[in-house]
């Protein structure tokens, strides 16, 4: 079965090109290394819960926007290798996103598909 990182990050929204752009850089590497897919979306549709939701989960504020994002593998093998190689990458070193997003306000994690169709 296939693998997975997914990723929720609040974005200020006079960031949001910004954010498009470092995404796009970074999905040609990840794609480049041998992700199967590369996909960053903006919310459209994620109401502020009473108790749990996408903008409480990254306690995104008024003038943020929330990207919900994932990053698909053959395997947890091939995504230990392909993330491995994507953080040496020079062309994704530096710390231009600090200036673009809160890092500490990220969510992220890997998991193994259940159900694939």
């Amino acid at each position: 079965m296939s693998y997975v990182d997914g990723f929720l990050v609040a974005v200020p929204k006079a960031n949001l090109e910004t954010y498009k752009e470092i995404s796009r850089k970074a999905g040609e590497v990840w794609m480049e290394y041998g992700a199967l897919s590369y996909v960053e979306t903006v919310a459209d549709d994620v109401p502020y819960g009473e108790l749990t939701s996408f903008p409480r989960a990254v306690q995104a504020k008024d003038d943020e926007i929330v990207i919900f994002a994932w990053i698909t593998y053959e395997n947890r093998a091939a995504r230990d290798k392909i993330n491995a190689k994507v953080m040496a990458d020079p062309r994704l070193q530096g710390d231009e996103w600090k200036d673009v997003f809160d890092g500490k306000r990220m969510i992220f994690g890997g998991f193994e598909m259940v159900v694939e169709m």
